[in-house]
């Protein structure tokens, strides 16, 4: 088992990985279509933009979290 104290670095891994490649896979096809190299220009895609992904997320969620927390009702 992974220590809880990389729980968010472990978040933000899964999140960008799932949330890039749906994103990336979207683009790709909006953009050239079904086509031979599609698949190949999606993983290209997905590898330029898995780590920027990662990045955001793990810097920037904390703010989000608790931007959130402000934004929501607490528990009656």
């Amino acid at each position: 088992m992974i220590p809880a104290r990389f729980a968010h670095a472990l978040f933000a891994l899964i999140m960008s990985g799932l949330m890039s490649c749906f994103v990336t896979g979207i683009a790709t096809v909006r953009a050239i279509g079904f086509s031979p190299t599609t698949f190949g220009e999606w993983m290209s895609s997905w590898a330029f933009c898995w780590p920027i992904a990662f990045t955001v997320i793990l810097t920037l969620g904390p703010a989000v979290k608790r931007l959130v927390a402000r934004l929501v009702r607490p528990k009656a």
